[in-house]
């Protein structure tokens, strides 16, 4: 088997992050460990603890914990981003208003993204190219057309 000369890990990274809802899974991972973090606020910034003091530390673990499961398995991750959604949204009674918004939000934000994430899509053409082989093509036609008279 020949050798493939050695790359980066940059080129590496970037390879192992398309196959996979990266953005989701980390947004949702940052989220619930933001909401882990305001659990330990001092008792003049808590608004609430939460019910029973265990869901306030439970819900947002999970939230972690579905994060990770996101980027590390992505074929699931319509059950983790279901999941995820519906532990955010439970983080607004249980902890702290959901982390003072924002874990919330970067919680569900990463649930959707992660949901709404196709794999083995072409990639996106920008619009500088796209642009530039419309001009081509119109000049091709323009050229043919030309020809014909």
């Amino acid at each position: 088997m020949p050798e493939r000369p050695r790359q980066g890990l940059r080129p590496a990274f970037r390879r192992w992050r398309a196959r996979r809802p990266f953005w989701g899974g980390l947004l949702l991972a940052l989220g619930g460990g933001e909401i882990l973090l305001t659990e330990k606020a001092s008792l003049k910034v808590v608004m609430h603890i939460g019910m029973q003091g265990l869901a306030g530390y439970l819900l947002p673990t999970l939230m972690v914990i579905l994060g990770l499961l996101i980027l590390f398995n992505p074929s699931q991750r319509l059950f983790y981003s279901i999941t995820g959604v519906l532990l955010a949204l439970g983080t607004w009674l249980t902890s702290n208003l959901g982390g003072f918004f924002i874990g919330l939000l970067l919680g569900v934000t990463g649930s959707c993204l992660a949901f709404g994430w196709l794999p083995d899509q072409e990639p996106r053409v920008s619009r500088r190219r796209r642009r530039r082989a419309a001009r081509a093509a119109e000049q091709r036609l323009g050229e043919g057309a030309g020809d014909l008279a």
